[in-house]
């Protein structure tokens, strides 16, 4: 059988991951215990993702020509993702500093750079293109302007409204599924509702498809909800991008939402687990064993 094919648009970062106490309070400076540089963005991490659960992917992005972007670059390559789209502009590679407390839990600031000059018409959609998927760390033309050509080429879109943004009606409308967590969603509504009844809220914005991310305790969408697997937290830090990329790759080999949500979550919960040291070794086998 084929590899499905995914074409992930979006951000590239080299993250900074400072280990401390808690989080800082407005005006706390709070002591930490190390720091550490990885690779990042959500464009990034969820073409990884999606590569390491089995697909085929193209990542479409933009880095600057700096030492960050070598790293970006090599980090796509051994993790099978063809990088070959991704623009070299004359700007900072994008960055962020997350803050991870001893529970797993994060707060983090990004810096866009390179990523608000991405320029989607260079873009070339691969022959067999399942699955486009996009966030908000790229600008918002570039997600229509790709989203429209993705309905035109027969591939669903996937749009993970994550950091929260205004979005256009024409973005909504053109999404086969967009995914936001508890946050985003109440942003998106202006208010909070339950995880339901935000899906469906949702949905009459546009898309064909919501779902909303409730971490430790699963997903809702319209049509199911799934509680999470159960696991131990080393860290959250970038799961919801390990969600959305195993889920992406998952939907392409086209079985249904739910199935492709639990395989999605079963990946979610081995990468909080493994915490950073290990998770290069979370493999589709593996993913698959605790999703069945």
């Amino acid at each position: 059988m084929a590899r499905p094919v995914v074409l992930v648009a979006g951000s590239l970062h080299l993250d900074t991951i400072v280990a401390a106490p808690h989080l800082p309070a407005p005006d706390e400076t709070v002591t930490g215990s190390s720091v550490t540089q990885a690779f990042g963005g959500k464009g990034g991490n969820q073409a990884v993702a999606a590569a390491r659960m089995g697909a085929r992917v193209i990542m479409a992005g933009a880095v600057g020509m700096d030492a960050a972007a070598s790293v970006l670059r090599a980090t796509l390559q051994a993790a099978g993702v063809d990088h070959a789209p991704v623009q070299a502009v004359p700007c900072a590679s994008g960055m962020s500093v997350a803050i991870l407390d001893p529970q797993g839990t994060y707060g983090a600031v990004i810096v866009s750079a390179a990523n608000l000059v991405f320029d989607p018409a260079q873009v070339t959609f691969p022959a067999g293109l399942s699955v486009l998927v996009l966030q908000n760390e790229i600008p918002e033309g570039a997600n229509l302007a790709l989203a429209r050509r993705a309905a035109g080429a027969g591939a669903r879109v996937i749009l993970n409204a994550a950091p929260a943004r205004a979005l256009s009606p024409e973005l909504l409308a053109l999404c086969d599924l967009l995914v936001v967590n508890r946050g985003e969603a109440a942003a998106l509504l202006g208010g909070t509702h339950s995880p339901r009844a935000a899906a469906q809220a949702l949905a009459k914005l546009g898309p064909k498809e919501v779902i909303v991310t409730l971490g430790g305790d699963g997903v809702a969408a319209l049509s199911f909800v799934q509680p999470a697997f159960p696991t131990r937290v080393v860290s959250t830090h970038g799961a919801g991008d390990m969600y959305v990329g195993a889920l992406a790759a998952e939907w392409a080999r086209g079985v249904g939402l739910e199935a492709a949500s639990r395989f999605g979550q079963a990946a979610a919960a081995l990468h909080v687990a493994a915490g950073p040291e290990g998770r290069e070794t979370i493999t589709e086998a593996r993913v698959r064993a605790l999703a069945d």
